[in-house]
């Protein structure tokens, strides 16, 4: 019984890495569907230090320690919204009904979806912090601690990308989906500590901030990169990102199941 539970499981993972590299091969032969993790780091990078940097800092290299693993957090976590659109998408063009007469686990083409838009989070977290260096952006931190940085917001992106993809599960249509999670994602994002110090706004409204998990993700990286520093931030940042998983991943593949 062990052996074929062993056997079985070793071939969900095969069929899950194959369904990732289909996914992959899709991107290479449209890669216009990279516009978002290539075009948004760059965008949301200049427009906001520059619109901000002064204000906030007084000038754009001041700024920059603040803002950079703010934007980090803040495109890479947007970037996990595609997870669900694409799975929407591939649902209704009836990609996934093609997949059900093949002989592969069911929950393969998720897991695959999952694992390939990983590859999506890495390229834009390596643009970030490019672009940052590029613009002056320093951290004072060793390289270990700015790649641990960037694995730590790709994981709490990957972890946020099980909500979407329940909601792509679930919901009708893709412009649903991402109505859905932009709902979510925005207050989330812009009311947090990831553009200016919550220090600046009214008191009701740090009351917020400071309970906001992207708060503690967008802190965790800022200490992690500018300093070098673990410390509670980092560990209920974690947390949050094993909760959400642990929620959502049955939720999902539940939902998915009785439809594939």
């Amino acid at each position: 019984m062990n052996i074929t539970n062993s056997r079985g499981l070793s071939q969900s993972v095969r069929h899950s890495l194959t369904m990732a590299h289909r996914t992959l091969l899709k991107i290479r032969r449209t890669p216009e569907q990279l516009a978002d993790v290539t075009f948004q780091p760059i965008v949301f990078t200049l427009m906001f230090t520059y619109i901000f940097g002064g204000a906030i800092a007084g000038n754009v290299s001041s700024y920059l320690p603040l803002i950079i693993p703010g934007l980090l957090v803040m495109t890479v976590i947007t970037t996990s919204i595609q997870t669900g659109v694409q799975l929407r998408e591939d649902m209704d063009t009836g990609v996934f009904n093609r997949f059900k007469a093949l002989p592969i686990a069911r929950i393969a083409p998720l897991a695959g979806a999952l694992l390939a838009d990983t590859v999506r989070y890495f390229i834009a977290t390596t643009l970030t912090i490019a672009m940052g260096y590029l613009m002056g952006y320093r951290p004072h931190a060793g390289f270990g601690d700015v790649v641990l940085a960037g694995l730590l917001v790709i994981a709490s992106a990957w972890a946020m990308s099980w909500i979407f993809a329940f909601f792509g599960v679930i919901a009708r249509t893709a412009s649903s989906v991402q109505g859905i999670s932009m709902i979510i994602l925005f207050p989330l994002t812009f009311l947090s500590n990831a553009l200016v110090p919550s220090q600046t706004m009214p008191h009701w409204l740090q009351i917020f901030v400071k309970i906001n998990p992207i708060s503690h993700l967008v802190t965790a990286i800022r200490d992690l990169a500018n300093t070098g520093s673990v410390n509670s931030n980092l560990a209920i940042s974690l947390l949050g990102a094993a909760i959400v998983v642990l929620i959502f991943a049955p939720l999902t593949v539940r939902a998915y199941m009785r439809k594939a």
